[in-house]
């Protein structure tokens, strides 16, 4: 009797915590980006390695303290992500209180904010550049120029395209009909090149900036 019982119940339900496939696809495409950037810090130590002096005396026209504020202003920009992030996770587009309470954030103000420091990291690097160009540091001035603007300029241009997945993000949320785990996903994939964004810079300020 209670083995036909036994075998009448039916099996119990599994449930198979998958990866998100996209969020796979952003890490497998972000490891490729790593081995890009890999090869630039190559270029860089390479040309250094050959001509250390030049790389010593050039470097000197570098503004460390601007440079360090910009770096600031960048890596302050990944925690104000990250909390739209997990405002995106609680499925909270909005905020719930004044603009002044943003502990009652929503995704979109904190991306917002994200994207406006952002924009002024993309400023600040633009001003340092016509800066330098003043002072005769050109891409074609010398080999530090050269691989100097070819690697803050490749970041930068990440950077822009960082700039733009939050405005897709953000027109995204605010056409949605309604806020569910799609939008949530597309929010928590562009964290992850965000925050991949802003760590490849961290290094390039410590070799470009610090190691001199």
């Amino acid at each position: 009797m209670s083995t036909a019982t036994a075998a009448s119940r039916p099996a119990p339900h599994v449930t198979v915590n998958r990866p998100n496939p996209v969020s796979v696809g952003t890490i497998v495409w972000l490891a490729s980006e790593l081995m890009f950037f890999a090869g630039l810090f190559a270029m860089y130590f390479t040309i250094r390695q050959a001509v250390p002096e030049e790389f010593a005396l050039q470097s000197e026209k570098l503004n460390l303290a601007f440079a360090f504020a910009n770096t600031t202003v960048l890596v302050l920009s990944s925690v104000t992500c990250q909390m739209g992030v997990w405002a995106a996770e609680r499925l909270q587009p909005q905020r719930t209180g004044s603009l002044l309470q943003f502990w009652r954030w929503g995704m979109n103000e904190w991306i917002t904010l994200t994207y406006v420091m952002g924009a002024i990291f993309i400023g600040g690097q633009i001003f340092e550049y016509a800066e330098l160009v003043h002072e005769g540091l050109t891409i074609s001035s010398s080999p530090y120029g050269s691989v100097f603007y070819l690697t803050t300029g490749f970041h930068g241009l990440h950077v822009v395209g960082g700039l733009l997945a939050f405005l897709f993000l953000l027109g995204r949320s605010f056409t949605a009909k309604r806020f569910t785990q799609h939008e949530e996903t597309t929010a928590i994939v562009t964290s992850y090149y965000w925050h991949f964004v802003d760590v490849v810079w961290i290094a390039l300020f410590a070799v470009i900036y610090l190691v001199r």
